[in-house]
């Protein structure tokens, strides 16, 4: 959990967010950027973050664009009425990142076996690429996130190994 100078609740950011259902365009492109940074969704139209500066700078990005797609958008700095409601909204974004690094735990196994070494190679620099973007919005890190660097480590080794053995070889 976010760390704080008191026993209770750390701040969080919250974006609080209205768009028009028309055009559907700036919608979808919100949807996916929340997702991206891996936001707890509160309620209809309001998601947060723990508060850091690259997480209110971010929902600050968010909050102007919707207000350039017509819509309306603010920005608040909050603490969780209890430390329960604090650990259900980890408890939740932790759950969420477990989903994901299972899945990459999986793209690695899948990869590792396949007998391509250039197939092996590419979905490693896809699969890192993938662990920097979980990485980023991971801010309870599950145990399933030392499962998938153990996997990638293991990809890494394979592709490794393909390099050492001439291709002639192969």
């Amino acid at each position: 959990m976010p760390t704080s100078s008191t026993s209770g609740p750390s701040e969080w950011v919250l974006l609080a967010y209205r768009l028009p259902r028309e055009p559907s365009g700036p919608r979808t492109t919100l949807w996916r950027r929340l997702k991206r940074l891996g936001v707890a969704q509160i309620a209809d139209g309001l998601v947060t973050l723990p508060a850091d500066a690259r997480t209110r700078e971010a929902l600050e990005w968010l909050a102007d664009d919707v207000v350039a797609a017509n819509g309306t958008a603010g920005i608040w700095v909050a603490r969780p009425a209890t430390v329960a409601q604090e650990r259900e909204l980890a408890t939740a974004m932790s759950a969420a990142r477990a989903a994901e690094y299972r899945a990459l735990a999986e793209q690695c196994h899948r990869a590792a076996a396949t007998g391509d070494p250039t197939e092996r190679a590419r979905a490693l620099r896809r699969l890192r690429t993938e662990w920097r973007a979980i990485d980023r919005r991971d801010f309870f890190p599950p145990a399933e996130r030392e499962t998938a660097a153990s996997a990638l480590r293991e990809l890494s080794a394979a592709v490794t190994a393909d390099a050492a053995v001439p291709e002639a070889a192969r």
